[in-house]
């Protein structure tokens, strides 16, 4: 293992006893009278804590052609992800069919481009039924990649669990990606990986923050950089709002990140020429066999001039 995956690893890993940590201080607020809810409408999960917004899964889109996580709010009700569909009147409006909120997306699998919604990622089916409780919410759902001209590339089978934290929600996103046929592969682009698109008066252009595992900071100063992580946060109605996007160190390859100062940062693991790190990268996995990607995203709201407490320990 060279130095840089010694380094990024040994971060994270003392980023797995934070997250222990704070599942305990999370258990110990069970008593609590808001708890999660699930609405189950035709194309979407709409997710509240008791009367106040959370989230929307949204799994079926005729124009974004993958499932994503949409309108994500922390407690208090301050929308953390820009709102889908955006609003030219309050914000930016841009790449308004890309960046719906929360998301996976890949530029380049076997030639097909399922960041730009040539490509799908179609969901076939949840594997149990979704569950709300006090604390938690657990999405396991079935999809099917498939390429530009309808061919079956891959099953994605992911398993979502929103859980409550001091301040805000910790969203595991697992994927197992299982190609179907022989020749799979991820190419090299800067648009691979897990997204975020951040509420507007959270960019940098909006003076926000973006800081990384490796004590960099600014869009400029992180894209293309290797780190364990990457926190985007900025202030609303008086509240440091944030997300803090944290790829799991068992991953098979530590990422470069692809960070924007309007809003947009994704942990990337396939793109090394094009985030300017070397030779041209194609991740190869053979058909049968799975490809894990698994990220934990923290969605916080905390006092003006604190830090999130997971933060604290990480650096």
């Amino acid at each position: 293992m060279d130095k840089a995956r010694k380094s990024l690893v040994g971060r994270s890993c003392r980023w797995g006893l934070v997250s222990g940590f704070l599942t305990l201080l999370s258990a110990a607020m069970s008593g609590r009278s808001e708890e999660f809810r699930i609405e189950h409408r035709e194309d979407r999960l709409v997710i509240t804590d008791g009367p106040e917004p959370v989230t929307e899964f949204v799994y079926k889109d005729e124009k974004i052609l993958r499932p994503y996580f949409a309108n994500v709010h922390v407690p208090g009700g301050f929308g953390v992800t820009r709102p889908h569909p955006p609003d030219p009147a309050t914000g930016s409006a841009d790449h308004a069919d890309m960046h719906p909120g929360i998301w996976m997306g890949f530029g380049d699998v076997s030639g097909h481009d399922f960041w730009r919604n040539k490509g799908r990622i179609v969901h076939e089916r949840f594997v149990l039924e979704p569950t709300a409780s006090a604390d938690q919410v657990s999405i396991v759902t079935v999809s099917t990649m498939q390429g530009e001209n309808g061919e079956k590339l891959a099953k994605v089978l992911n398993a979502f669990l929103l859980a409550r934290l001091p301040g805000g929600w910790r969203l595991d996103w697992k994927a197992r990606i299982t190609p179907q046929v022989d020749g799979f592969y991820f190419g090299d682009q800067e648009e691979m990986g897990l997204g975020v698109r951040v509420a507007t008066p959270l960019t940098e252009r909006s003076g926000g923050l973006i800081t990384s595992s490796e004590h960099r900071t600014t869009a400029g100063e992180t894209w293309g950089q290797r780190a364990a992580w990457c926190d985007y946060s900025g202030m609303i109605d008086g509240r440091r709002v944030g997300v803090l996007l944290v790829p799991d160190p068992v991953n098979p390859h530590p990422c470069w990140w692809h960070n924007r100062d309007y809003g947009v940062f994704v942990a990337n693991p396939f793109g090394r020429q094009a985030m300017k790190q070397g030779e041209e990268s194609r991740i190869e996995v053979k058909k049968g066999q799975s490809y894990p990607f698994n990220h934990s995203v923290y969605l916080y709201s905390i006092d003006p001039e604190g830090k999130p407490s997971w933060d604290r320990y990480l650096r």
